[in-house]
């Protein structure tokens, strides 16, 4: 059984909804800058969450001992929720099988999402990282990221993490 991540979702979901219903207020740059900010940290922090659910529910169902492994090393992962770190850090220390289905599955849906001409979906999570590490660390977001853009590269990215979650499964 797979980890319902959307769930975590619907915490960034809910902020985005208000800010495209009130879009039209914000005509102040600055604020628009700072809105790309907050939706890219809101989606890191959901990503974070549901990183550490799919994690800690797939060591408890294996086994107490991974369950444990899993408890501690995922209490505070801090934004270390990049497609590499995914890779190297976490699904690494699961196994190969896992980090194999995992590669295999997400350049299946990299491959198609860049046919659909929606761009890589891998590229895009990694994007909205990296606006959220840039506004969380440095108080700014690239001048060339929009609003429209940053919840594009959420939305993307959340076909990495159910990817994910669908992945870790016995």
């Amino acid at each position: 059984m797979t980890v319902n991540v959307d769930v975590h979702f619907g915490l960034a979901d809910v902020y985005i909804g208000y800010l495209r219903t009130n879009l039209a207020v914000t005509a102040d740059p600055f604020i628009a800058s700072r809105d790309v900010g907050f939706v890219a940290v809101s989606a890191v922090t959901v990503y974070e969450l549901a990183v550490k659910d799919v994690f800690i529910s797939f060591g408890w169902k294996k086994h107490k001992v991974p369950g444990c492994f899993a408890e501690a090393r995922f209490e505070r992962i801090n934004g270390r929720v990049a497609y590499r770190n995914l890779c190297e850090e976490y699904l690494k220390r699961f196994g190969d099988k896992y980090l194999l289905r995992f590669k295999r599955r997400i350049a299946q849906l990299d491959k198609a999402a860049i046919k659909a001409k929606r761009g890589s979906v891998i590229n895009s999570y990694n994007n909205v990282i990296s606006w959220r590490n840039e506004f969380a660390h440095g108080g700014h977001v690239p001048a060339y990221v929009t609003l429209e853009e940053v919840i594009r590269g959420y939305e993307e990215g959340k076909d990495v993490i159910r990817c994910l979650a669908n992945c870790m499964t016995r």
